[in-house]
């Protein structure tokens, strides 16, 4: 199965994140920046963005990308990631509504979230996670 990470990262913890995916699902990894495939070209993605703001996602970046790829993930398998700093995670409970509603499968159910930083711990859960995309 052909799988994607794709994040933005501006403290650089949703990067640890989405190394950790990449790891755990063995995907391809891509900045949001960076991605210039095709939506399409994958059968599943983890997707990685911090809170920002009032808990939303990155809007100069991710936020755009976001909801261009919103249309082509139906039928696909993702798992979405993030970390905050403030907040109870609405982001996160939005951005899962989101997925769910464009008909794509939310692998556990719900997104991982870390407050700040993520521990070892927290990589190895994502790790895990991320391991059924493949």
């Amino acid at each position: 199965m052909k799988t994607a990470v794709i994040y933005w990262s501006g403290t650089g913890n949703t990067e640890a994140m989405a190394k950790a995916a990449a790891e755990g699902a063995n995907a391809e990894l891509f900045s949001v920046s960076d991605f210039s495939g095709a939506i399409a070209d994958y059968e599943a993605f983890a997707f990685g963005c911090p809170a920002m703001g009032a808990e939303v996602l990155e809007e100069d970046e991710f936020e755009p990308f976001f909801t261009e790829a919103e249309s082509s993930l139906s039928g696909k398998k993702v798992i979405l990631f993030g970390s905050y700093g403030w907040g109870d995670g609405e982001w996160m409970r939005n951005w899962e509504e989101r997925v769910k509603a464009a008909g794509a499968e939310l692998i556990g159910g719900e997104g991982f979230i870390v407050n700040e930083a993520p521990s070892d711990e927290d990589l190895d859960k994502l790790k895990a996670l991320a391991a059924q995309l493949a």
